[in-house]
């Protein structure tokens, strides 16, 4: 077994497919997995793999084939809306668990797996550090924590490392339109009206980019435990959608408080991101007025669908 092999998850994905180079660049050998067993834009160097990790026997035979030293598992059910509080978020647990216990059993060192900001009580005083407290609100940061739980034990009880990034709110080139920042700049760009709540709950958004980053980072280092991915800074959601309209050029079809706020809403979801800085020794690379501009000029260039 190599000891710089890394088995990537849910490498098509929105993150995972952004892992790819940087796993590259820090010298790893890159041997990625999705259903579909690709994705474009990819570097050449990769060894893709087609498996459905739902599926035990499928998931066995990856980890067997591949290997790797390391693993960072992306892998999960992400249908924007729909994954709050969707049933399947179970079966991912139990995938999830399973590949750990596969990973170690082939001769793994580390494991690196993907968390979630709806893991801790968002009623908690901010910002989230990773010791807050954990209360989850929704099935998603319920099973995402159920799992966390369960394979930091299993890594004690099995020798492994095992670290968890925990990722608060993200965008960039790429994203489902069904999100936040796709969809209202979607609308924009596409000259349409674009209807948001007014806005005034504060985020924490990283782009895509650096939160690939993190997690390359993360799967290369000794750390431990739970990591927040995020900024560190809380910025309000009128801050993000009206630096869309400017990028777009278009902040008269911004319809601010033409929707609701969600039930539930809390006022604010900030990272603690001490260890990210201090551990990791990694800042944003990308600013977030720059970010966003960027989306705007990719969904620009995208063709358009009559």
């Amino acid at each position: 077994m190599s000891e710089r092999r890394v088995l990537v998850t849910g490498a098509s994905g929105f993150i995972g497919r952004r892992t790819l180079g940087p796993l590259l660049e820090r010298g790893f050998e890159v041997h990625a997995a999705s259903r579909t067993g690709g994705a474009a834009g990819t570097p050449a160097d990769v060894a893709w793999h087609a498996a459905d990790l739902l599926d035990a026997s499928e998931r066995r035979a990856l980890v067997e084939a591949v290997g790797a030293s390391h693993l960072l598992h992306l892998a999960w059910y992400a249908e924007p809306g729909a994954f709050w509080t969707s049933p399947v978020n179970a079966r991912w647990v139990a995938a999830t668990i399973g590949l750990f216990d596969e990973f170690a059993a082939a001769g793994g060192a580390r494991a690196v797996g993907a968390g979630t900001c709806a893991e801790y009580d968002w009623d908690s005083p901010q910002p989230l550090r990773e010791d807050a407290p954990l209360a989850p609100h929704t099935l998603y940061g319920i099973c995402k924590d159920a799992t966390r739980r369960v394979v930091e034990g299993f890594g004690e009880r099995a020798g492994i490392e095992v670290a968890w990034g925990r990722v608060f709110l993200l965008y960039g080139p790429g994203e489902d339109e069904r999100r936040l920042v796709a969809n209202v700049a979607r609308s924009l760009v596409a000259g349409k009206r674009a209807a948001t709540s007014a806005g005034t709950q504060l985020r924490d958004f990283l782009h895509v980019e650096d939160v690939a980053r993190a997690f390359a980072a993360l799967t290369d280092s000794s750390l431990l435990g739970a990591v927040n991915i995020a900024s560190g800074e809380a910025v309000t959601v009128r801050f993000i959608v009206e630096q869309l309209g400017h990028a777009a050029g278009h902040p008269e079809l911004l319809d601010l408080g033409a929707l609701p706020t969600r039930p539930g809403e809390p006022p604010e979801i900030t990272a603690d991101v001490s260890r990210l800085r201090d551990e990791l020794a990694l800042t944003p690379q990308i600013a977030l007025g720059d970010g966003l501009a960027q989306t705007v000029r990719w969904l620009r260039d995208q063709p358009r669908v009559s």
